[in-house]
């Protein structure tokens, strides 16, 4: 699997020809659009830094597209959704929370969280994770000590931070130091096995965001 970030919440995974986005950049967001073809889009919640959703359609690919909470399976791929008990910014936005598992991989993508809570029943849910994407930012997000607290919830073998500007990004650094992580270098891409992350202990993985 190849994890590529495109910054703010934009993520994409590649295994062979499947593609999975979430929160691609939409029409209106502060963030520049990318295009590209996907099996299935990801929306934590409905604002243009996340719904984008007409740019994962190229050529002939059109994507199955999953916005809110529930059950979904396309493909052989099982997605899950909870809801954040905390809303996202004064607005009151639902953001979801997202879990599915892709080459033996259990991920679990935590959108835009701005609250440490979660409920027993989403936790539940959320089960055993093997990575974990987390925001970093602060303000509407998570603080970075609230994200570290967060990932170590799930017990998480590899922990990826979004949410940052780059390498330099305060917020980042922050979080790396709440983690034991601050000798950790950025990559531009990851590509990452199930049998690498079996002996993975809560490792952190910096993306640098994609032009």
């Amino acid at each position: 699997m190849v994890i590529t970030y495109y910054g703010g919440q934009f993520v994409k995974l590649s295994l062979g020809d499947t593609v999975i986005a979430f929160n691609p950049f939409g029409k209106g967001s502060k963030y520049p659009t990318t295009r590209f073809g996907t099996a299935i889009g990801i929306v934590s919640v409905d604002h243009p830094d996340y719904n984008g959703v007409d740019n994962l359609s190229y050529g002939d690919k059109k994507p199955f597209i999953i916005s809110g909470p529930g059950e979904y399976e396309i493909g052989g791929i099982q997605v899950s959704g909870f809801p954040s008990s905390k809303p996202f910014t004064a607005k009151g936005l639902i953001n979801t929370i997202y879990t599915l598992s892709l080459d033996g991989i259990r991920i679990c993508f935590l959108g835009a969280l701005s609250g440490n809570e979660l409920s027993p029943e989403t936790i539940e849910g959320i089960g055993e994770v093997d990575l974990v994407f987390v925001p970093v930012a602060g303000g509407d997000y998570l603080s970075p000590a609230d994200a570290e607290k967060v990932a170590v919830k799930f017990d998480a073998k590899l922990i990826i931070p979004t949410m940052i500007e780059g390498p330099k990004d305060k917020n980042l650094a922050l979080f790396l130091k709440e983690a034991g992580a601050e000798g950790v270098e950025s990559v531009e891409k990851l590509t990452i096995k199930k049998k690498d992350i079996e002996n993975y202990e809560g490792e952190v993985a910096v993306l640098l965001p994609q032009a």
